[in-house]
């Protein structure tokens, strides 16, 4: 018994949906003083012209516990909601942005979300983006928020505005619990669901969707991460290789995130900060829904990544592709350079 034990001691691991390491650049603030904050940002909302910097440095450098604070002294101080107050004062990607750190993260990506679906077309890659990146509890979180906020299901509204394998991946991906932690790697099972994902594409004439769907969607993090690597022993691809052979548009890049950030996810999240700052104009709602969402979750670890993928820092990438208010905001929530 003492050699068994042994043995599954060498095989134990950290294994599925445990609570992810936390790498935030905004954190709360020591000594925080909510009425003071809420008397400057009266004052900064007042002034002729608005005192924009106050505002940015008050809302980017408290956490959202705090923000909520704030908020409330200023509805007794000013007599208005400071969300409305923001909405009058400012405008453009520095108005989105400020409004965007007035609410939780999981409020946040519901209105997101909302916004992706609502109206005529679809904003695909933010769908991607938001339900390929979110953990099992993140997703649940989200889910109850924007039947809050919206008295809908969101399964229902993605489910109308999306069709085909691209909506079944995304549905399995809001539905879907995946396999409870173990502490002990299932060899079997690993190189059982490698080949399976072999056998469902590379390895025969069309894709068996619903095969990866099932896998990629089931299986715990931990687990995923040793199929990817085994599954390499029996395709002349890797995975993701694969999957650009296999299947093209709104599907590919969907099991394309899914796969990068089960791979590393801030070194997905690095990607698409740099992606959205290569044209000669950056794609700012990205950039404010990124760092908006991550600061205080990983941003930290999203800039080391930035850095390490792309050569320069993503605060100096940052200063090169945006001006003005927005950009300092931008910067203030990047939390400095590297």
């Amino acid at each position: 018994m003492a050699l068994v034990s042994e043995f599954l001691g060498q095989l134990t691991l950290a294994y599925g949906e445990e609570p992810e390491p936390m790498y935030p650049t905004v954190t709360a603030v020591r000594d925080f003083d909510p009425i003071g904050d809420a008397a400057r940002l009266d004052a900064a909302l007042r002034t002729k012209g608005v005192d924009e910097q106050s505002v940015i440095d008050i809302l980017t450098r408290r956490s959202f516990e705090q923000r909520r604070e704030i908020a409330f002294e200023y509805e007794r101080l000013a007599k208005k909601d400071l969300q409305t107050a923001l909405k009058g004062a400012l405008s453009g990607s520095l108005e989105a942005l400020m409004l965007g750190l007035m609410k939780s993260p999981t409020h946040y990506s519901a209105l997101e979300l909302k916004a992706a679906v609502k109206g005529l077309g679809t904003d695909e890659e933010t769908l991607i983006e938001i339900v390929c990146s979110r953990n099992r509890q993140e997703m649940n979180d989200i889910q109850k928020a924007y039947r809050e906020l919206f008295k809908k299901e969101l399964e229902k509204d993605i489910a109308g505005d999306t069709s085909g394998d691209f909506a079944k991946l995304l549905l399995a991906l809001v539905q879907t619990e995946r396999d409870r932690p173990s502490n002990v790697v299932d060899y079997e099972k690993i190189n059982h669901d490698a080949k399976s994902l072999y056998d469902a594409g590379v390895n025969r004439k069309g894709t068996d969707v619903d095969v990866w769907i099932s896998i990629l969607t089931q299986r715990s993090a931990a687990h995923l991460q040793r199929v990817f690597d085994r599954y390499n022993s029996y395709s002349p691809y890797d995975l993701k290789e694969s999957i650009r052979k296999e299947v093209k548009g709104d599907l590919e890049k969907s099991f394309l995130t899914l796969v990068e950030c089960l791979e590393n996810k801030q070194a997905y999240f690095a990607d698409r900060l740099n992606e959205a700052m290569k044209g000669k104009s950056a794609k700012e709602k990205v950039l404010t829904r990124i760092l908006v969402s991550r600061c205080q979750v990983d941003l930290m670890k999203i800039r080391r990544e930035f850095k390490k993928r792309h050569g320069r820092s993503l605060y100096r990438a940052i200063s090169e592709h945006t001006k003005g208010d927005y950009q300092k905001a931008l910067l203030s929530l990047c939390g400095g350079d590297d």
